[in-house]
């Protein structure tokens, strides 16, 4: 929750905020995909009959006491990661591309808003070569590794570390594709200006609205972000793709109160054709806000949501969308997560002690620490690097969640 201020001596509208969400709580979703023109993804997952073009993928288990999503009795429990199997080592490459996408906060009759001379146009341009040159994407040293690598990489090798070949290895490479722009209308946003009056510090959009205009709502939607990358051939099925958008912040119920996911993960599902054999096409994409410093309390900045979200992808690309892979025991976290899914990240998002400082190309960044396989599979001792349950930092994560009932009641 954060209590939206005005600006102090400044003539506003309704929708301008104070530029800080400093008692916000940072938030993260992942979206089973499902479409007006096609079946539930999990329905069709269920019964096998989905042949799928998506990202290379291994599969595995444990065993662990739980209750299903419905609270019956259940000890083995699956995942689908992205990657190649790590006991057969080897380096799998994922193309990453990048995708650009500004806002234009529009007036009630379409037009682009104007505020004290300033157009709202929110642009993501200043912070693109910044998320290249990130640790997501550039190699640092890493206790999981003998050699530099990726953040999503060194996290995989940390909960597979007894496991794997030493030169196992899950690598992406980015590549910055052409800029899309994303209009929201009147009444669906809140704004926070910069210091010079333009925009924006940051804006929160109903995240409703948000999905309606971001996601394609048919096979031949161009005019969104992810329809029109999809067509121009900007992302395929192969890679991990990533919509980067400049400090946008999604509120949900309808309240710029309930803010504020930074971040999600998801695959958009499109039929297949003659050239795929008619399989299935699965975009395993997420969509993540560049964060500012002074924003949010301090270290949860610039690459904390990318971080969560690309190392979300690696280890639950589907979101657990036929009901089996990704679905753990329920868990409750330190945070205060109640789940039951492999969503590595949402364990530790919001606590302070979360984010690691990484320092790559002249400037430090701040990734989120994230929870291993070995702590959803309730693990004692944990069979990851060091007995650890969360990585890099290996002591923000250091007990397992007690054993939980359906939404831990």
């Amino acid at each position: 929750m954060v209590a939206l201020g005005a600006v102090p001596g400044v003539a506003q509208s309704k929708d301008q905020v104070a530029p800080t969400l400093g008692s916000a709580q940072p938030a993260f979703t992942a979206f089973a995909p499902a479409s007006p023109n096609f079946l539930d993804a999990r329905a069709l997952d269920s019964k096998n009959r989905v042949a799928i073009d998506s990202i290379r993928t291994f599969s595995g288990g444990f065993q662990a006491a739980g209750v299903d999503p419905y609270g019956r009795p259940q000890h083995e429990w699956y995942y689908t990661m992205g990657g190649g199997l790590p006991q057969l080592g080897g380096t799998t490459v994922f193309d990453a591309p990048i995708v650009p996408v500004s806002l234009d906060l529009l007036d009630y009759d379409g037009s682009l808003r104007v505020v004290n001379g300033h157009p709202l146009h929110a642009s993501v341009k200043p912070f693109v070569n910044a998320v290249v040159n990130s640790p997501v994407f550039e190699t640092a040293d890493y206790s999981s590794s003998d050699v530099p690598t990726q953040f999503s990489d060194a996290v995989l090798r940390a909960e597979f570390y007894n496991l794997m070949k030493p030169d196992w290895h899950t690598l992406l490479r980015p590549s910055v594709k052409s800029e899309r722009t994303l209009s929201v209308p009147r009444g669906k946003y809140f704004f926070a200006l910069n210091r010079d009056g333009s925009c924006c510090a940051f804006v929160l959009v109903d995240i409703k609205a948000f999905l309606s205009a971001f996601l394609p709502q048919s096979p031949s939607d161009v005019k969104s972000p992810v329809g029109g990358a999809e067509h121009a051939r900007a992302i395929t099925s192969k890679a991990l793709s990533t919509f980067l958008f400049p400090n946008t912040y999604l509120y949900r119920s309808d309240n710029p109160n309930h803010c504020c996911v930074l971040g999600f993960h998801t695959y958009d599902f499109e039929p297949g054709d003659v050239t795929n054999g008619f399989r299935e096409k699965r975009y395993v994409l997420n969509f993540s806000s560049w964060i500012s410093p002074g924003i949010f309390a301090p270290g949860f900045e610039d690459i904390s949501a990318l971080s969560h979200e690309l190392t979300e992808s690696l280890d639950n690309p589907f979101v657990g969308s036929d009901g089996v892979h990704g679905i753990t025991p329920w868990w409750q976290a330190p945070n205060g997560h109640c789940q039951d899914d492999l969503e590595t990240g949402d364990v530790l998002e919001g606590l302070p002690e979360a984010t690691t400082a990484i320092r790559t190309r002249g400037r430090t960044y701040h990734p989120q620490t994230e929870a291993l396989l070995e702590w959803f599979a309730f693990e004692s001792p944990s069979s990851a690097l060091a007995a650890s349950y969360s990585y890099p930092n290996q002591n923000v994560l250091t007990a397992l969640s007690p054993p939980e009932a359906v939404n831990c009641r």
